[in-house]
């Protein structure tokens, strides 16, 4: 699949570049990013560079991992001139089923860019990716991850135990679900819920 571009009211979201690895690695110096993301820690420019030049077009190639940097559209960019705010990612698991991903910058936070790039990149994979249902898990206790999931219209499911590993130690994990009926959008299989005396 070719990289794509969405926009929203806000938000400019494409794939990112090499061009953007000084913004990426300098994002996530932030600890909160590494303190509830997977990526290395401490996360050097050789990492930014590395997944930037290989990881995310290899991803889009394969049609396994979609990445999106959401950048603030000119006019509500800091001196009319673009910047990262957050990004997000979505990666193929099994039978139409995906992962959503996202962190924001440190300095756009609290402004709801996250809520609103995950939902203008569900609403992409639903229609354009085959995705029939989209996942998000957080270590338990990100809250701040819990609370875009929750706005954007996910559904938490439980918590799963000792489903992540976090700097080399196993931890519970919140999971959540946003199904394309859930955005009113109709899916290729029909979906047949359980009943509610289950």
């Amino acid at each position: 699949m070719e990289p794509e571009t969405l926009t929203t009211a806000r938000l400019l979201l494409r794939t990112v570049r090499v061009e953007d690895a000084r913004e990426v690695h300098a994002a996530c110096q932030d600890p909160g990013i590494q303190r509830w993301t997977m990526i290395p820690s401490p996360y050097l420019t050789d990492h930014a560079e590395s997944f930037l030049a290989q990881q995310v077009p290899d991803g889009w190639r394969n049609g396994t991992m979609f990445t999106f940097g959401a950048f603030l559209r000119e006019d509500d960019a800091p001196g009319g001139h673009t910047a990262l705010a957050a990004m997000v990612g979505v990666t193929q698991r099994v039978m139409n089923t995906a992962e959503i991903g996202f962190w924001a910058t440190r300095e756009h936070r609290g402004r709801g860019y996250v809520t609103e790039a995950a939902l203008a990149v569900a609403r992409w994979a639903f229609t354009r990716a085959g995705i029939e249902r989209l996942e998000w898990r957080a270590e338990v206790g990100n809250a701040a991850s819990r609370a875009v999931a929750e706005k954007a219209g996910f559904t938490l499911e439980g918590v799963l135990r000792s489903a992540t590993i976090h700097q080399g130690t196993r931890r519970d994990c919140w999971v959540g679900a946003l199904l394309p009926s859930d955005l009113g959008l109709p899916t290729a299989n029909a979906y047949l819920p359980a009943p509610d005396d289950r």
